[in-house]
């Protein structure tokens, strides 16, 4: 009952200033370690000229590629799309969609070959005739086993074959355009049962998936969101949605400079790749370079499907929003840094098997599979595998403690207390919930070994001054 409840402002200005001065000291420490390293030989590679006569970070590939190598492939291509889509939707916006699904097709057939468009329709074509069964287990076995020869040999390398020509973005492009093609299949396949009358047509499905902001990079809609609002009649915008959309446009580009210009003094990525340098660091530098790592993470999911989402929304869909901040996370059924992937999932089979997740058996079986198509979709691997082993038990886990802390007495206990007191002794509680998602997920973005470091750094060498005092920083973040 207490988790929104009301504290007193002077208590609240309190708290922010400590987890600000918190961030700031830790951020000072991975600053230290970045400067006296520029020069590092572990580092060549990844710490590159920049501006203002400092070398800065490039360790992550994805970044580099949008904001930076790609950067004007990819602002053409979308450039394009929104100049074509504006002609569309003056000249026939009944046709719209219709008029998306040829830009779509072209950009994929010029960029990646006519053998490669060939192959993502014929995995159109196979999972729309099956969903014409109409039976879900049929449908998610043909869209999982399609999904599963992206991830093993030899059927990786044949159907690689099918890209023409050798630029460096061809193997991102195929993974992506291959994958998501297949999930929005999926998810064409699973509406398609519902449908009580009849089928949709192949063309609402090339339509959907040839839909070029979305085709590379996602974020994934479901279909039925797609199809509602790429053929809704009214076009008419609601007072101040193309300043709503500029000002959004702004905010990206302010946080993609931002980045940009902290990677020139945080060098967060590269850091944690040298085990030698790591373990000569203090408490504080392991603990915040972790926690950075993480933040970042966020910040490039929000910016890159921020990006794409402003150009679908001029186009007048409405988007899967962007990840939680991490600093906002306190449960692992809020955990996620792909919003369309999590609703996809949510939708399709931790909801649809979990019910109302009230019961133990229900929600084991429902995050069972949810994790078990997220291993598939991510890349099985052992980081992967251990990676949702531990999400999986923390979700479950939330649930067994939920259900125990509503049984008496601390039922009781709770109703008497004030709703501002409870908010508090649960911020306590959240604190070991926060590290346990921050950790789970550092083991996915970085490395087992560097995880290992940091649980060692904060439960054991650590303790008990900067287990507690992190501990502190954290429950005051939750509350």
């Amino acid at each position: 009952m207490g988790i929104k409840a009301a504290l007193p402002r002077y208590e609240l200005y309190v708290y922010n200033a400590v987890v600000y001065l918190g961030m700031l000291w830790a951020a000072s420490w991975i600053f230290d370690v970045s400067s006296s390293n520029v020069n590092r030989k572990t580092f060549k590679s990844s710490v590159t000229p920049g501006w203002f006569g400092r070398r800065m970070d490039t360790a992550d590939f994805e970044w580099v590629m949008w904001f930076s190598t790609y950067r004007d492939h990819i602002l053409f291509a979308l450039s394009g799309h929104v100049i074509f889509a504006k002609i569309c939707s003056m000249l026939a916006p009944q046709h719209r969609s219709l008029m998306y699904l040829c830009y779509g097709t072209l950009a994929v057939l010029v960029t990646m070959g006519w053998t490669y468009t060939t192959l993502i329709l014929s995995h159109c074509v196979l999972l729309y005739s099956i969903s014409l069964v109409k039976l879900r287990w049929l449908c998610f076995l043909a869209g999982l086993t399609t999904l599963s020869t992206f991830k093993m040999e030899p059927f990786i390398s044949w159907q690689a074959g099918f890209v023409t020509g050798d630029f460096e973005l061809r193997s991102v492009l195929f993974y992506g355009g291959c994958g998501f093609t297949i999930m929005r299949c999926m998810s064409f396949a699973l509406e398609n049962c519902e449908k009580k009358e009849g089928n949709y047509s192949i063309l609402e499905l090339l339509k959907y998936n040839f839909y070029l902001p979305f085709f590379f990079f996602g974020p994934i809609m479901t279909f039925d969101k797609f199809y509602a609002q790429a053929n809704k009649d009214d076009l008419t915008r609601k007072e101040g949605a193309i300043w709503n959309i500029s000002l959004q446009g702004l905010v990206h580009l302010g946080a993609i400079l931002t980045v940009d210009i902290l990677f020139h003094f945080l060098y967060i990525l590269s850091i944690p790749t040298d085990m030698k340098l790591l373990k000569h660091m203090s408490d504080w530098a392991v603990v915040g370079l972790a926690y950075c790592n993480l933040v970042y993470d966020w910040v490039k999911a929000a910016v890159l499907f921020g990006v794409i989402n402003t150009v679908s929304r001029l186009d007048r869909l409405d988007p899967p929003q962007p990840p939680k901040c991490i600093t906002m996370l306190y449960v692992f059924s809020e955990t996620h840094f792909d919003r369309g992937i999590n609703d996809w999932l949510c939708k399709y089979v931790y909801n649809y098997l979990g019910g109302k997740h009230d019961t133990v058996w229900d929600e084991a079986i429902a995050t069972l599979c949810t994790f078990g198509i997220t291993v598939l979709w991510l890349g099985p691997c052992q980081v992967v595998f251990i990676w949702a082993f531990f999400n999986c038990f923390g979700l479950n886990f939330e649930l067994w403690t939920s259900k125990f802390v509503c049984m008496e007495p601390f039922a009781s206990l709770e109703m008497a207390m004030s709703p501002a007191m409870s908010r508090r002794i649960r911020a306590v509680f959240n604190t070991f919930n926060f590290w346990t998602i921050v950790l789970y997920n550092v083991i996915a973005l970085n490395s087992l070994e560097f995880t290992k470091l940091v649980a060692k750094r904060l439960l054991l060498k650590g303790f008990p001054i900067t287990t507690i005092t992190v501990l502190i920083t954290s429950m005051l973040l939750d509350i």
